[in-house]
């Protein structure tokens, strides 16, 4: 056996020189120290003790997990060092597993706090609570964004209640910041019950690949419950990207510290200012020819105006240089919420999208376009809805879901949108779907159509009502007729069998041929925006090359005339 002594991992430099620390003012001479410079001494050792708190073999442990600490986080994100706040810490650690700093992103002030793992595994106590609602508060009184980074086993079960009274602080205080300033958070490592709650109060949430956050974790479902499920099934970002839990899915942490400064860099400060203006060499007179080219091949295919198109691709043309940031892109892919520029100025684009489900409206798509839009109406950054649906999805799954509310939710949202807000028709706009879908009664301040508009209050299925009794007519004679047929067919040498086949066949192609008929006439009579345009429910109609132009220069119009300001609206019933 041997006698060697196991090596500890440390962190300090075995080649550095030791140098005592002088607490002397330059230019002074010197004396001996006394009692204030053994305090100095004393004060220095406080303000190192809680980046010195984590053990060596707890950031390895870190490392080896692939994830960073929290300090190698700040740095990661921030422009210069951090000023951090709050130095706090007690016999036990306390409040050392929460940093609390104000950092600069992209030029601007933030507020941020950060679990640090390796010191109790970032667990709460009241003393965190206290904090997070003191910064909280810090981040409301001086206007500026929030940003976490959550790490977190949760409550610090050894503080007794004190843990619970923590997450309480902190819950009311996040809060009452709501739609004061604008908060983004990140997801790391494994977070459950309060760690989950806390973050999910923000205004986005952002979860790299190979982590955890949910109400339980899969050792307390397995004792309850007796299910064996894994952390991935139960909180991992494929589920919250599904549910609307989480707004981005990154693949790792790196790339969620960059999405916190994508985003912020269409956000504002608070909500009584425009989002940042950023110039841009893309003119808004420049012409959206893809648009075109897209609606022509699509339009001018077989299945004609029934043709499925990507919307996302309108949204990148009319985009300064085509950028644009999705928000909740795993989700309802039926509509599209994104912010882009147009002529430097944040738009936030709802837009139905055709390539799947015909753009239909459903439960989930309904409550993840109204969330979008209530964040817009908060922060003042105006909107643009782009419709090309059929309508909302019928059947029994959504109305036993609760269709008719989450409609309802994204109506409310709509009505209440105070920020300068366009419509653009760009196909099928029908129904009730149209009706809830920012037009002018709705409170629209511009409605454009494009020429392949199909406004009406039925899609094609409305023939059955316009012209029913064409119809009823048509099909009333096709019994005489496929008689006449036969006997012709009979009297021409067929058996009666054959002879009544072939009249079963001509017969089945005229009501066909009729019907089309009466399609093409109702799309010429109803399915255009003719008459929308002479009720000036439509203001215009825009060559789809042009669409960028129109657009931004009319937003640029409303944005020099809208008074940025916090809502100040009655705060109404919400779903």
């Amino acid at each position: 056996m041997s006698n060697e002594k196991p090596i500890i991992p440390s962190l300090n430099n075995p080649f550095a020189e030791l140098k005592n620390l002088q607490f002397a003012v330059p230019g002074q001479i010197a004396t001996d120290p006394g009692i204030y410079e053994e305090a100095l001494e004393a004060g220095h050792k406080l303000q190192l003790r809680p980046r010195q708190a984590a053990e060596v073999k707890n950031i390895e442990r870190q490392h080896q997990k692939q994830r960073m600490t929290i300090w190698e986080r700040i740095n990661v994100l921030t422009d210069a060092p951090p000023t951090i706040l709050y130095q706090n810490w007690g016999p036990n650690l306390d409040g050392a597993s929460l940093v609390t700093a104000i950092i600069r992103v992209n030029g601007r002030d933030v507020a941020l706090y950060g679990h640090d793992f390796t010191v109790r595994a970032g667990s709460m106590d009241a003393t965190n609570g206290r904090k997070l609602a003191r910064l909280f508060q810090l981040a409301a009184k001086r206007r500026i964004p929030l940003v976490g980074l959550n790490d977190s086993a949760g409550a610090y079960i050894p503080a007794g209640v004190g843990g619970l009274d923590g997450y309480a602080d902190a819950f009311t205080a996040l809060r009452k910041i709501s739609g004061v300033v604008p908060s983004v958070m990140c997801m790391f490592g494994f977070n459950a019950g309060g760690g989950s709650y806390l973050p999910r109060q923000g205004s986005f949430l952002i979860q790299p690949q190979d982590t955890f956050f949910g109400l339980t974790g899969p050792g307390v479902v397995k004792s309850v419950l007796g299910e064996d499920v894994s952390p991935e099934e139960l909180g991992g970002p494929q589920v919250h990207s599904q549910s609307g839990v989480n707004d981005f899915v990154v693949p790792d942490e790196v790339a969620a510290l960059k999405k916190v400064r994508e985003l912020l860099n269409y956000l504002p400060s608070h909500n009584a200012e425009l989002a940042p203006l950023q110039s841009s060499s893309d003119p808004v007179s420049r012409k959206t020819w893809d648009i075109d080219i897209l609606l022509k091949k699509a339009f001018n295919s077989p299945s004609g105006f029934n043709t499925p198109i990507d919307i996302s691709i309108l949204i990148q043309q009319l985009c300064d240089h085509g950028d644009f940031l999705e928000i909740q892109p795993e989700r309802a892919r039926n509509t599209v919420t994104a912010l882009g520029r147009m002529g430097g100025n944040v738009i936030g684009f709802v837009a139905n999208n055709s390539a799947v489900a015909s753009g239909q409206i459903d439960i989930d798509a309904a409550y993840k376009n109204a969330r979008f839009i209530r964040f817009c109406n908060l922060y003042n950054i105006p909107m643009i809805f782009l419709e090309d649906t059929t309508g909302f999805l019928p059947g029994k799954e959504q109305e036993a879901g609760g269709i008719v509310q989450a409609g309802r939710a994204m109506l409310d949202a709509i009505v209440d949108l105070r920020t300068p807000r366009f419509l653009v028709l760009v196909r099928n706009a029908f129904g009730g779907a149209y009706a809830s879908f920012n037009n002018y009664s709705t409170g629209a301040d511009l409605v454009l159509a494009l020429p392949t508009t199909r406004l009406a209050v039925m899609g094609p299925a409305g023939i059955e009502y316009v012209y029913k009794d064409e119809l009823r007519a048509i099909r009333g004679s096709a019994s005489g007729k496929r008689e006449k047929i036969q006997r012709q067919q009979q009297a021409a040498g067929l058996a009666e069998a054959e002879a009544r086949q072939v009249a079963q066949e001509q017969v089945r192609e005229w009501l066909a041929a009729e019907e089309a008929e009466l399609a093409v006439r109702y799309e010429r009579e109803l399915m255009n925006p003719n008459e929308a345009l002479s009720l000036g429910s439509i203001s215009q109609i825009v060559m789809p090359s042009e669409l960028r132009q129109v657009l931004a220069e009319n937003m640029e119009f409303h944005l020099r005339h809208y008074q940025p300001s916090a809502l100040a609206d009655v705060q109404r019933e919400f779903h």
